[in-house]
This record gives C-alpha cells, sequence and structure tokens, in this order.
C-alpha cells in the first residue's frame, strides 16, 4: 500500500491513524483492515479504547458551539462540497469498498451514489425552516424551534459501511450538531476514513468530526460518555438491545436501525418471470448482507413450486468469488463465523423437511446462492434473519395467512408485495406491520428522502431520512417573549 501515488486516499496520510480533529495516533494503538476475499492486509487503522473515545467526545463538545452558530447556509455550503469530493472520487473509492467490505463493482458504486445522495439532502435540511409560532394565551409571544442536540454518537455496520453512516453523519451536522463517529473495526475505510477526508477537504472546521473505528469497549464508552447526548446506532438487534440499556441509563436519546426478516408475498396472479427476478436481487444482492434483504418469500401455493424452479435456475448461475476479478455476482461473507452462521440455519431447515433446490454449500467464504422451497413456521429459516444469500420459499393459502406470517415475525422492517392487480396488492400492504412496504417490488429500497425503519426488533420506534431526520437530529426549545416583567402574587 506504501506504492501508492499521492491520491485523495493517499494511505500516508492516515495510515495506522484516526480522525480526531486531525491525523492522530490513538492510545489503543492500530488494527489491520484485511480483504474479506482473500484474507490479505489492505491498511492499518488507529482503534479507539475508552481514553480516546473521551477525548474525542470532549473535542466534539468544545466544537459543537461554534458549529451550531455558523449560518445554515455555510453549513449546507460545506455539505455540498463534501458531496461534490465524494461523487468526483468515486472512481478511486469504489475498490477501497470493494476490497474492504466484499462488494462487487455496482454494490460499491451504488454507496458513492447513494453517500452522495444522502449529503446533498443533508444540506438541504441545513436551510429548511427551523421553527413554528405557538398560540398564546396572555399578552406574551410564545415560539418553539428546533435546536441541536450537542454531540451525536454514530455507530455503523459493516455491510453499507459508507452510506450506513454517512446518513446519519450528514444530517446530524447539517443541523449544528457534532459528531463522534465509530465504523465498524472491519470497515473502518469505507466507512470512516472516506467520510474524514471528504469532509476535510470540504472545510469542515477541525473538532466536529471525530472519526476512529472501534469494537465493544469503544461502543460503550460512546453509550456511557456525558460529553455525547445522542446514540445513532445502525446494526444487529443484539447489539442494539445493549446500546440501548446502557445509553438509556445515561439519559441519552437513542436511535437504532436494526435487522430484519422482510416478507415479500409473491400473488398467484404475479408474472412469474418478474416475480423470480425480484426475489433473486432481494434475497442475494450483497450476498444476503443487508437489514432489508428479502428474508422470506411468501408464495401462493398455486404458483410456489414455479417460482421456486424458477429461482433455482437463477440462482445456478450466479457465481460467487472474489469480486476484484469483475466476473463474479457474489462477494465472500464477511466472517468465517457468519459461514457457519448461515450453515446451520440452511441444515436445520433441510434436516426439518424443506427441500434445497440450489447451493447450500460454500467454498471459505464464498457462499453458493442458495434456495430453499417448503420452509415452514419452526424452522430458524422461516424465522431467523440469516444475513446471507438463501432463499427461503414459503407456501400460503389466503391472503390473511400470508398477512399472519408477516405480521408474527419478530420484526418489521420491510416488505414487498408482488401482484397483476395494484388494489389487491396495496389493501395487503395496508394490513403489513413493517416499516416500509413496495408494491411491486423486492424489499431492498432505500434512499435520502423517505422516513427508514421498522417496529419491534428493526428498531425503537425511530426513523431515519427524509422528514424524520429533523425529528431524530435536533429536539425542541420553546422560547416566551413578554414586553416587560411584570411582579406575580408571591
Amino acid at each position: 500500500m506504501n506504492a501508492h501515488p499521492k491520491t485523495f486516499l493517499s494511505p500516508e496520510r492516515w495510515q495506522g491513524r484516526a480522525y480526531l480533529g486531525d491525523w492522530r495516533v490513538t492510545e489503543a494503538g492500530t488494527i489491520d483492515v484485511a480483504d474479506p476475499a482473500s484474507g490479505a492486509v489492505i491498511a492499518s487503522v488507529g482503534i479507539a479504547g475508552a481514553a480516546d473515545i473521551a477525548r474525542a467526545a470532549a473535542e466534539a463538545r468544545a466544537a459543537q458551539r461554534g458549529w451550531s452558530r455558523t449560518l445554515p447556509t455555510e453549513r449546507a455550503r460545506i455539505l455540498t462540497k463534501a458531496a461534490d469530493f465524494l461523487e468526483q472520487n468515486g472512481a478511486e473509492l469504489i475498490p477501497w469498498i470493494m476490497r474492504e467490505s466484499g462488494s462487487i463493482h455496482p454494490k460499491a458504486a451504488i454507496e458513492i451514489e447513494h453517500g452522495t445522495h444522502f449529503i446533498r439532502h443533508a444540506a438541504s435540511l441545513a436551510v429548511a425552516p427551523m421553527g413554528v409560532m405557538i398560540p398564546a394565551m396572555d399578552a406574551r409571544t410564545n415560539y418553539a424551534k428546533r435546536v441541536p442536540h450537542g454531540v451525536v454518537g454514530v455507530i455503523s455496520p459493516f455491510n453499507f459501511p459508507l452510506v450506513l453512516s454517512i446518513r446519519s453523519i450528514a444530517a446530524a451536522l447539517a443541523f449544528g450538531n457534532a459528531v463522534v463517529h465509530k465504523p465498524d473495526p472491519r470497515t473502518p475505510i469505507s466507512g470512516g476514513v472516506i467520510i474524514a477526508r471528504i469532509f476535510e477537504e470540504a472545510g469542515l472546521p477541525k473538532g466536529v468530526l471525530q472519526v476512529v473505528a472501534g469494537g465493544a469497549e469503544a461502543g460503550e464508552a460512546m453509550c456511557t460518555d456525558p460529553n455525547i447526548a445522542m446514540i445513532s446506532f445502525t446494526g444487529s438487534a443484539r447489539g442494539g438491545s445493549r446500546v440501548a440499556e446502557i445509553a438509556g441509563k445515561h439519559f441519552k436519546k437513542v436511535q437504532l436501525e436494526l435487522g430484519g426478516k422482510n416478507s415479500l408475498i409473491v400473488l398467484e396472479d404475479a408474472d412469474l418471470d418478474i416475480a423470480a427476478s425480484n426475489c433473486a436481487w432481494g434475497t442475494f444482492m450483497h450476498q444476503g448482507q443487508i437489514c432489508m434483504a428479502t428474508g422470506l418469500i411468501l408464495a401462493q401455493e398455486a404458483i410456489a413450486d414455479a417460482l421456486a424452479d424458477r429461482l433455482a435456475a437463477k440462482a445456478r448461475h450466479l457465481p460467487a468469488g472474489d469480486p476484484s476479478t469483475l466476473q463474479v455476482a457474489l462477494g465472500p461473507i464477511i466472517s468465517d463465523g457468519q459461514v457457519e452462521s448461515i450453515q446451520a440455519i440452511v441444515d436445520d431447515a433441510v434436516a426439518k423437511g424443506a427441500r434445497l433446490l440450489a447451493g447450500g454449500t460454500h467454498d471459505g467464504r464464498f457462499y453458493a446462492a442458495t434456495v430453499l422451497t417448503g420452509v415452514t413456521p419452526g424452522m430458524r429459516a422461516f424465522n431467523e434473519e440469516i444475513f446471507g444469500p438463501v432463499a427461503c420459499i414459503a407456501p400460503f393459502a389466503t391472503e390473511a395467512e400470508a398477512i399472519e406470517y408477516t405480521n408474527s415475525s419478530d420484526y418489521g422492517l420491510a416488505a414487498g408485495v408482488i401482484s397483476a392487480d395494484t388494489t389487491r396488492a396495496l389493501r395487503i400492504a395496508d394490513e403489513l406491520d413493517v416499516g416500509m412496504v413496495h408494491v411491486n417490488d423486492q424489499t431492498v429500497n432505500g434512499g435520502p428522502f423517505a422516513p427508514f425503519g421498522g417496529p419491534r426488533k428493526s428498531g425503537n420506534g425511530t426513523r431515519i431520512g427524509g422528514p424524520a431526520d429533523i425529528e431524530e437530529f435536533t429536539t425542541w426549545k420553546w422560547i416566551s417573549v413578554k414586553d416587560a416583567a411584570a411582579p406575580y402574587p408571591f
């Protein structure tokens, strides 16, 4: 890596360091970053311990007051410049995302595109109206305005490391918050260094953004640090539960976007070739390592077998391997432990009567696109988020049964309904207890303008994106004004 020419992401600038107002060595030392496809070390970065988080939080709080007083138009200008830098350097950054997160090229390109959109949306929020007049009961004037929390702690995962970091960071900064960001230690470049660099070049004041990778110790330190007012967490339900428990004890606002076991309901009148294409995309994109992945394909009984056969045919023609070859549809699973978890769920389904039509095997971390049919309640594949490229097809008889299957899930993030009758599909969509429903589409959908999130194990009632960003990353402040002070009876 030291042989790289001087470029936007030249490792000489950040190798072995973290962005703590500037590129610094951390007290906790460094970690190596490995390509999950080959195991090769591609870089090293500074890692955070509790002391590093404490320093970052204190510096962020010291910088936040000045940033909150910065004119909204200036905050918007800096955000727009950061978006420009991300967009302009996409060709250089995409290979880093591929190597670090095991992404194929199109998925990595989507991260650059969507990341740019999220920053531009945040820039528009910076100059949005932030107050309302309140009716008065006496001669005073009353108004309320949205104000920043102070310092927002952002904790992001490995799977879409750039997008799932930037959507919180950019929105928080837009409203005048400072940010302490902890990307996943497996993807600290895509989820951290890239973001630090674009805001560094855009002229964000020093200290307003602190970026340092870390594990559980760093995450818990963020949840307890008195200088951090809010935690925005994206990750597993187990991790989110822990964050909510610790941060709640310290009276912090918590925004959680967690996992999903997302149902795609395919009705008997659907075009099966198109439905199979939707199922494949929703299930196999990025090896199924997406919170919105199609985790359960609910196929009406009359078409279940035909749909399964079409999907299995597609799965057999989706090669898994090293994304750097540009010849594969699926890259590596992020870790050996996750491969073992996927295999255990597939084996459990087969042992309990499901039929394996494709895949079900792996070569190291390269897990084959897999199709299980005849999946029923009681199988782990029916109930659990797999986070792997496994299509689970479960037949249903009636619309009511499909609705019940979806609503009985522990999760509630996303769902899809495919039907030739849009009115019928919309009727079903209205009955689904999830945060997002996509009619005549699969479940993997996202963007900066819609409120994203769901109930139960998918979140805590919060949302991120669109108008929800104002709700999440600011709080109300009421101000009343009298022309002059007056005496009271006491």
